[in-house]
């Protein structure tokens, strides 16, 4: 198999997915709590290069779902709906959060801050499943 190999309509959606969910969350579910995890105001987070940031972020949301496309297309494109969602699920459970956590203790940023951003990422990586489980 090709490594470019892929449904690419399934990856930019389920990198979409990914980052309506992290508007949503780091929007209106969290925001508030995030900017005093991270100690920014409101007008330190829109002073931002927004540009590069978003950007950026979709850019890296493009490359994660990518990997998670290829992973299916190479070694589990015949399972069902439910274990590739689960899947996703343990990637970020299994890798990302781990990573994170580490990441965390050593600069020694708040559980609060860790507790945002790994539900983020688990609900990113949920939402990205969930649109190669059905399209990929």
């Amino acid at each position: 198999m090709n490594i470019f190999d892929v449904n690419w309509l399934a990856v930019v959606l389920a990198a979409l997915a990914g980052f309506v969910v992290g508007g949503i969350w780091y929007g209106p579910v969290m925001g508030k709590k995030w900017m005093g995890a991270v100690g920014l105001t409101e007008e330190q987070v829109r002073s931002g290069n927004m540009g590069l940031i978003y950007g950026g972020a979709f850019a890296f949301s493009l490359v994660a779902s990518w990997t998670l496309a290829h992973t299916f297309a190479t070694y589990a494109a015949d399972l069902s709906i439910s274990v590739k969602v689960l899947t996703a699920f343990g990637v970020a459970l299994g890798f990302i959060v781990p990573a994170i956590g580490t990441n965390y203790l050593f600069s020694q940023k708040s559980k609060a801050l860790f507790f945002i951003d790994a539900g983020y990422w688990l609900l990113f990586y949920i939402a990205m499943g969930l649109v190669h489980a059905y399209l990929g």
